[in-house]
């Protein structure tokens, strides 16, 4: 069968047939190409295809470097949600975030598109021996193909990968070689071991089927973001509608580079074949202890300078030196988009892990948290505007919290040991509940006319205690409940349908009753200056909707409620 798809050389343009055990180009010898595909013709008959096909990656395989798809070594990979983040798209004051949950994936890692691609090429090519570096989650997913695939591996792993993502690479059989230095110094040791015992070597952002893997995320993103309802669609250019929606902005932490490599590959092919309208923007983000692309992009330098010793609790984006991936990406974000290069510190990154588990029911691991902080800065900075569709790739949740992440007094103990007599059991657990509960339950007034602004509020509130919360949806609503209930705070909008929030106000302040009850008042009105005056000795705060954050707004109350 002839193959489907050539291979491009990067450096001298030459086009060959692919084999994967010759990854080099045969005429200059370089290692950095690309597949490339009929795109003219995929293009006009694929959307038909999709229709009967299962939702994984594999029902993209006229796009796929594999020859025979039904060998293709799979677990279902791809196919991952795509979720509207509504409770943290309202504190960011930005309603069209979205996140690609890549936890979904066999081994909880985006790199199984990676790994599903790279192990089926290799096992059509009768391949039986393989050797990667990683800083874990890669060694994962290659591990769990490679065992079903019956291919051996050999998984070269930095000393500060946590033990129990070495412990699971071991579960596989894969074989473990633990070396004590950086992810540079283990990469090049896994690279000689291959050269000398002339094993297959993972090539990572040179490898044809790795970057394919991942650029499949970016045809399902399309595919999934055209059934919101709520996404605005393209505006049609000679009276014919783009087939899919693009975002405004794709973010992604990285480490080497290999994930937005592959997903800006799989836009720009989407681009060729006419099926979307726009490229969007990317959003890089790497963690300030180990940030060479990001120095480089600031400098406007063609290439990075190498971190010799990274500095960071984040160990699995700790690569310390991209290469000439940082090169290709900011070659193809300069040609394609205006994208940009950020960094966020690892306590900014576990905030963001915080938030989003407390926000959006999503628990991940350190290194996506890094793209959800990026988000943040980049939103707060104004780099990414208020109406602009956004897509986050929640890379992974493969390790189990670390205490460094929670930190003192997360927990609380009871214990039940005790044996309690009839007379002294409802004193014993009252007891108990004393000790659990540190502070008074106090009582908030939550008051909105918008459902989702009323359940952030009770969202952030109820994450942090045991508050006893009471909404109201309008200002009549909040007079009766306010003097009925007497809470302890008042959360309170000011631009209500009918009886506003500065009426409420002054109807508190006019009753003795309910006149020293604390106010924090949170709306998304530009307030005049007389409408500031009108404020002016009544309010404990004021926060402006999408400029808050939930522990800015718990700071507050904690404050007040003292």
């Amino acid at each position: 069968m002839p193959p489907h798809f050539a291979v491009r050389c990067l450096d001298c343009g030459s086009v060959g047939i692919f084999n994967a055990l010759k990854p080099a180009c045969e005429r200059c010898g370089s290692q950095w190409r690309e597949a490339i595909y009929d795109y003219a013709h995929i293009g006009k008959i694929l959307p038909d295809l999709l229709t009967s096909r299962p939702f994984n990656i594999w029902r993209y395989h006229e796009l796929l470097p594999i020859q025979v798809p039904d060998s293709a070594i799979t677990f279902g990979e791809g196919g991952t949600p795509l979720i509207h983040a509504e409770n943290l798209g309202s504190m960011l004051g930005n309603p069209n975030i979205y996140i690609k949950d890549e936890r979904q994936n066999p081994t909880s890692s985006f790199k199984d598109r990676q790994a599903a691609i790279t192990i089926s090429s290799i096992k059509e090519a009768n391949i039986t021996e393989f050797v990667c570096a990683s800083t874990g989650n890669v060694a994962i997913s290659y591990s769990a193909y490679a065992a079903r695939a019956g291919i051996k591996l050999w998984a070269f792993l930095t000393s500060l990968v946590p033990e129990t993502k070495m412990r699971e690479v071991a579960l596989y059989g894969t074989q473990v070689v633990k070396v004590t230095g950086s992810y540079d110094q283990t990469k090049r040791i896994a690279e000689e071991f291959a050269r000398q015992r002339s094993i297959t070597l993972d090539l990572g952002a040179r490898s044809i089927p790795c970057v394919e893997g991942m650029k499949t995320i970016s045809y399902e993103i399309v595919e999934q973001l055209s059934a919101f309802p709520t996404v605005r669609k393209a505006t049609p250019i000679n009276g014919e509608s783009p087939v899919w929606q693009s975002p405004d902005w794709y973010i992604q932490s990285v480490s080497g580079g290999l994930g937005p490599l592959g997903v800006i590959k799989g836009f720009a092919e989407l681009e060729k074949m006419k099926l979307i309208q726009k490229f969007p923007k990317f959003g890089i983000i790497q963690v300030d202890g180990c940030a060479p692309m990001v120095h480089a992009w600031r400098q406007d330098r063609e290439s990075a300078v190498p971190v010799q010793s990274p500095r960071t609790l984040i160990a699995t984006l700790a690569t310390g030196d991209p290469g000439r991936t940082y090169t290709e990406l900011r070659k193809n974000i300069s040609n394609y988009s205006q994208g940009a290069f950020e960094s966020v510190s690892d306590d900014e990154a576990f905030r963001a892990m915080h938030l989003l588990a407390k926000m959006e029911g999503i628990s991940v691991e350190p290194a996506a948290a890094v793209a959800f902080a990026g988000l943040i800065k980049m939103v707060r900075s104004g780099v990414i505007k208020p109406d602009e569709v956004v897509v986050i790739n929640c890379t992974g949740h493969t390790t189990p919290i670390e205490p460094h992440i929670l930190g003192e007094g997360w927990g609380h103990e009871i214990d039940a040991s005790v044996s309690l007599t009839t007379e002294n059991r409802e004193e014993g657990l009252l007891a108990a509940l004393s000790n659990v509960s540190l502070e008074k339950f106090p009582r908030i007034a939550i008051v909105d006319d918008e459902p989702h602004v009323r359940r952030l509020v009770s969202r952030i509130l109820q994450s942090q205690g045991n508050y006893t919360l009471f909404e109201a949806e309008d200002g009549r609503q909040a007079i009766e409940l306010i003097k009925r209930e007497r809470p302890n705070l008042v959360i309170l909008d000011l631009m209500m349908p009918e009886v506003d929030g500065f009426t409420v106000m002054e109807t508190m302040q006019q009753n003795q009753e309910t006149s020293e009850i604390p106010i924090i008042v949170i709306t998304a009105k530009e307030l005049t200056r007389a409408e500031k005056e009108r404020l002016k000795g009544h309010i404990q705060s004021l926060m402006q909707k999408g400029d808050f954050m939930s522990d800015e707004l718990l700071d507050e109350v904690k404050t007040l409620i003292k």
